[in-house]
């Protein structure tokens, strides 16, 4: 099955086809430990998860290669480690575990390798030389930087020219620059502050290098896609296509660029000055992982995203009629065509859900043989991988809940409400409500769910 892809580099949506249909490689760029990852992190996470699994699905597992890095040599992790007063080792090995932990809630899968920037910076140092011989980068002051002017092509990827760029862009005014615009490769470091040795002296590398680095080092100088969120693509993947092609004298770095869409929280710019800062590991602790997971593919990847409780409630209720359908039955072995095709097309997961919708509502119908098709299609996804019995017994954490209590309460509301006696129903309504228990009452009686 063909599959086709947006790519931001060329603003248009064209067949995939890899280098090697054996070997087909992806790069997609991971967290920076030094915090939780927050909710807009999820998004990548999730969206590069399906596409690895799409990959896997038509080129077969052992022929796809993905490699997500870690960052763990930055100026936050530096200040987080000096802020707690512990080693930034310390600071990064636990932040990285429970990134980990996190995204596994999620259900993604893990890449196929995911390298740490400290454990390449030989392979960095290297690339550096290379520009610098080939004077694509020049040495001052202990720093070393990209010379933006001797790459033509600067700039290609977000569509700006270099005048454009500088003006909105917060450049580095530095005496030590030739260029406002031109970036840093390698800088010094201080007693305190991580470094090694380089031919420029002891100091560390900047942020953009290190995906090229480890991406030639684990992909090769040119491979299949290069993936992350639309923010990274200027001017973190700029600077990469800049850095990687003048080192190694190639056109391109990844034939495929493809980029997320940014989210928000209840309409508005996710910060810690609105108060709506919501970390992944703060969400998880609310709603359980596969709802998270399925609220965050609703939405088409590459359009904005509007994170809201009311669209995690949704997406429980959705799973919550979906289990009850195919929890225990045998998921089909193979996918629907219509399914598969609709993810062929640029990653369309709205339209892969409103396939499984359709599933369902074939089942309400009475075709039994759409279960096992819609648990095929849960599972593809990193949803319905749970029994009936696991997914109705989560509760969030830190909340103690007497099901018991629930039940005898929404009975005592049934009563009162048979009596007429609305003021007492209302009264039970507002206790449950307290409880963090909400009730909907429909024609087969009264249900409840937990708040998130």
């Amino acid at each position: 099955m063909t599959i086709t892809l947006y790519n931001t580099l060329t603003r248009e949506k064209s067949e995939f086809v890899p280098f090697d249909s054996s070997n087909v490689r992806m790069y997609v760029c991971g967290p920076t430990v030094y915090d939780f990852a927050h909710i807009g992190n999820a998004r990548p996470i999730l969206v590069f998860d399906v596409l690895y699994r799409l990959l896997r699905h038509i080129y077969g597992p052992e022929h796809v290669t993905y490699v997500r890095n870690i960052t763990d040599v930055d100026d936050k992790i530096n200040a987080r480690a000096t802020e707690e007063k512990i080693s930034i080792r310390e600071l990064t090995n636990s932040t990285l575990a429970q990134f980990h932990e996190d995204v596994d809630m999620l259900g993604a899968l893990r890449p196929d390798i995911e390298p740490r920037a400290t454990e390449h910076i030989p392979q960095m140092i290297a690339l550096i030389e290379t520009l610098v011989e080939n004077k694509f980068a020049y040495a001052e002051e202990g720093h070393v930087l990209f010379d933006v002017s001797s790459m033509k092509k600067y700039g290609q990827l977000s569509g700006r020219s270099v005048d454009e760029m500088i003006a909105g862009a917060r450049v580095e005014v530095a005496p030590y620059k030739k260029n406002p615009m031109d970036f840093v490769l390698w800088k010094p470091s201080s007693g305190e502050e991580p470094g090694w040795e380089s031919p420029w002296g002891w100091g560390r590398p900047g942020w953009h290098v290190e995906c090229s680095a480890m991406s030639a080092v684990h992909l090769g100088n040119t491979f299949d896609i290069h993936g992350g969120g639309i923010d990274l693509v200027f001017p973190h993947h700029e600077n990469e296509i800049a850095q990687s092609c003048s080192a190694h004298a190639t056109d391109i770095m990844a034939q495929v660029w493809m980029h997320n869409g940014y989210l928000q929280v209840e309409g508005q710019k996710m910060s810690k000055s609105l108060g709506n800062f919501i970390t992944i590991h703060d969400v998880l602790k609310k709603a359980p992982g596969e709802a998270v997971r399925l609220a965050m593919l609703i939405t088409h990847y590459r359009q904005p995203i509007n994170w809201t409780t009311k669209s995690l409630l949704e997406a429980r209720r959705t799973l919550d009629q979906w289990y009850s359908i195919c929890a225990d039955c045998e998921a089909d072995k193979i996918l629907p065509e219509n399914f598969v095709e609709v993810l062929s097309d640029d990653l369309n997961t709205p339209k892969a859900i409103a396939a499984m919708h359709q599933l369902k509502n074939r089942y309400a119908g009475g075709d039994q043989k759409a279960a096992g098709a819609l648990k095929a299609c849960g599972i593809f996804l990193g949803i319905l991988c749970q029994t009936a019995e696991t997914w109705a017994s989560w509760r969030p954490a830190g909340r103690e809940i007497d099901e018991q209590e629930i039940e005898k309460l929404i009975a005592a509301r049934e009563i009162a409400r048979e009596n007429k006696d609305w003021d007492d129903a209302d009264r039970i309504r507002d206790v449950l409500n307290k409880m963090g228990v909400t009730i909907k009452d429909g024609a087969d009686g009264t249900t409840w769910e937990l708040k998130p």
